[in-house]
């Protein structure tokens, strides 16, 4: 049995659950996922970059009472690579639909 390559940008723990929290949602801000990951601002920061640079978040960056707010949302590209991934993983878990 050969098993499917995993996506490089979704094999990560931080980028997979920016996208895991973002599959159910329209869109999320900043501190919302910084509160929800645990990450770091600079650590938040470089992997919603590297998701955008995949094509798998949108990023819209506007100010909200004065105040920088960065909102992300998931692309079409982004939900069909989380969808992929989640099937690659159940075929490695053995629980896959052949």
């Amino acid at each position: 049995m050969a098993f499917a390559p995993l996506d490089p940008v979704l094999h990560n723990q931080l980028r997979l659950a920016i996208v895991s929290l973002l599959v159910g949602l329209d869109s999320a801000d900043f501190n919302f996922l910084l509160e929800k990951t645990g990450a770091t601002r600079g650590n938040l920061s470089v992997q919603i970059t590297k998701l955008k640079e995949a094509g798998y978040l949108t990023v819209k960056k506007t100010f909200k009472d004065n105040y920088p707010n960065t909102s992300c949302s998931l692309s079409a590209k982004g939900l069909k690579a989380f969808e992929a991934y989640v099937k690659a993983i159940k075929e490695y878990l053995g629980t896959g639909e052949g």
